[in-house]
């Protein structure tokens, strides 16, 4: 079988049942498939994998903060994009060998949370290096907040104690769509857009191309906002209700 056709293989064979979007499936995982062919014969573990995708993620923050020209921006950008295609590396790999488990789906997941945290909070330092404006230093601190605090609601909500659900090797993605009638699309329509949102490594490169990027910090950072009161909303309704006596 030639390189070609064996990468070919290994893109169909080690992918989701169901990818999180066309941008992830269409242009991270082929790359993605041939590192998965470079190093299937290796010793190289999935997890290990994962672990070199946030060091290369937090090496494209710290271009971020450092670096302050547009060709500045656009390297991190690059960088930021190859932590992401390693990113696909590792559970790609994992199907392959059939080792894909729970908990190294739970790794992924934080270190994809740490990798959201180094890049929104170094925009936000590199913005305010660029304009010296105090109040985007304050902004960013808030949007930290809730994305941390989203990151810990959303493990909250995924536990089987809360969702009833058995954690599976490919998480417990969120259902968007399948809504009826004007409201409902409506819905739907919203909850697309702010996934688009929440997935920035599908567009914060264009940002950076068009020396843009506090487009993503404002973008981002108004999602998180929405998604932290949501999630607190549907604890709530579900969990702190006053229950009538009889």
């Amino acid at each position: 079988m030639s390189a070609a056709a064996d990468i070919a293989a290994i893109y169909r064979a080690s992918k989701k049942k169901k990818d999180i979007n066309w941008f992830t499936q269409h242009i991270a995982r082929p790359p993605a498939a041939v590192l998965v062919w470079m190093i299937k014969g290796t010793p190289i573990t999935p997890n290990q994998v994962t672990f070199l995708a946030t060091l290369v993620a937090a090496g494209s923050a710290a271009i971020l903060v450092g670096w302050l020209s547009w060709v500045g921006l656009v390297v991190a950008a690059v960088v930021f994009e190859l932590s992401f295609i390693l990113d696909c590396v590792d559970g790609m790999l994992a199907r392959l060998r059939k080792i894909a488990s729970p908990l190294g789906h739970l790794l992924d997941f934080l270190m994809d949370e740490l990798k959201a945290m180094f890049i929104y909070g170094c925009v936000a330092v590199r913005l305010w290096r660029q304009t010296g404006d105090d109040y985007l230093l304050i902004v960013g601190l808030g949007g930290l907040f809730c994305l941390a605090s989203g990151i810990a609601l959303t493990s909250f909500m995924r536990r089987p104690e809360y969702s009833g659900k058995t954690p599976t090797e490919d998480g417990d993605p969120a259902q968007v769509g399948g809504r009826r009638g004007p409201i409902g699309m409506v819905i739907s329509g919203l909850e697309w857009s702010a996934r688009v949102v929440v997935h920035y490594p599908q567009y914060i490169w264009i940002c950076a191309a068009a020396n843009r990027i506090d487009i993503y910090f404002w973008a981002y950072g108004a999602v998180n906002v929405l998604y932290l009161g949501l999630s607190l909303l549907k604890i709530f309704l579900r969990l702190g209700r006053f229950k009538c006596s009889a």
